[in-house]
């Protein structure tokens, strides 16, 4: 795009941005949501409190069930996963793995493929 047509999309762009702020300015329902913000703050600053602190109010369960549902959220969704051992009968050699995103093991089922090379696990834990 050449420069003088950046420059004309740029100025397109401000005229419809300034009509559009001129529409919401005369809008009822943004005024009195101004005019709340605006006393909200006032009172914040009144009475030497913050945002947190008015949520704390409203919403006290706000904040702690946060917390309770991510430390209970591993726990209680997913369990945890068991261990794998792989004997690869060619080479002799073994790895474990919770996973099957394990560089060796990837390279095992690319070469002997994964139904194989699942028959060489062994479950631990």
């Amino acid at each position: 795009m050449s420069l003088i047509n950046e420059y004309r999309a740029t100025e397109e762009a401000i005229k419809e941005l300034q009509e559009r702020l001129k529409s919401l300015s005369a809008d009822d329902k943004l005024q009195k949501e101004l005019e709340f913000e605006g006393k909200l703050r006032g009172l914040m600053g009144e009475y030497q409190k913050s945002l947190r602190d008015i949520i704390a109010l409203l919403d006290p369960e706000a904040r702690t069930s946060k917390g309770a549902r991510a430390a209970k959220a591993p726990a209680a969704g997913k369990r945890a996963r068991r261990v794998k051992q792989y004997k690869n009968p060619h080479t002799g050699e073994v790895i474990e793995t919770k996973g099957g995103n394990h560089k060796t093991l990837k390279e095992w089922k690319a070469q002997w493929g994964a139904e194989v090379v699942e028959g060489w696990a062994t479950l631990l834990g």
